[in-house]
């Protein structure tokens, strides 16, 4: 599947243009404390290097999910070694939008790893001690994400700031781990 754009989906387009017509309060009262400020309409944009594949949609609008936008999130956080698909936690995709809301850019993510399968994490784990034997990857809650416009440090400063869960610095590699597992941080 080289190549293959995941973009605006038709529904998502529709609930957009919708929601952008209401005068509804926002719901920021109902939002978790790290999604405050991250305004009714959530959206994800990310590019993999490893598949040639880009995704740019709207996953959440007044409160709702989408369910068809967060399958394609899912689909392109897929393990690219195996293709296997299983579904991305949504609060690590809300980390990971808020994130980049912080951080005030127009570029995409680049998705180094999202979901792992157990083979995918075992091989990965023979090459390097940075990869746990129980990685929140394999459970699709967590994503390794870089942007050539901001540092590692810029990075985890911004998703630390959610307080959504745990944050790695690999900075010799030039990428930020966020998870929605407990709240911490490593690296440097």
């Amino acid at each position: 599947m080289k190549n293959r754009k995941i973009g605006f989906t038709r529904r998502g387009v529709l609930q957009a243009f919708a929601a952008t017509t209401l005068t509804a309060a926002p719901t920021y009262a109902n939002a978790l404390g790290f999604l405050r400020g991250g305004g009714d309409i959530r959206r994800i944009r990310m590019y993999s290097g490893r598949t040639g594949e880009s995704i740019d949609t709207i996953y959440w609008i007044e409160g709702d999910y989408i369910r068809e936008a967060v399958r394609e999130i899912s689909y392109f956080m897929r393990d690219w070694r195996s293709n296997e698909v299983r579904d991305i936690d949504l609060r690590t995709i809300d980390v990971m939008a808020a994130a980049h809301n912080l951080l005030d850019v127009d570029e995409p993510y680049m998705l180094l790893s999202g979901y792992r399968c157990p083979k995918t994490n075992a091989m990965l784990r023979a090459r390097s001690r940075g990869v746990a034997r129980n990685s929140l990857h394999m459970q699709g809650q967590a994503a390794d994400l870089r942007l050539q416009s901001r540092s590692v440090g810029q990075i985890a400063r911004a998703a630390t700031a959610c307080k959504g869960g745990g944050v790695g610095r690999y900075s010799r590699s030039n990428f930020v781990h966020m998870d929605c597992g407990p709240v911490r941080t490593w690296g440097a």
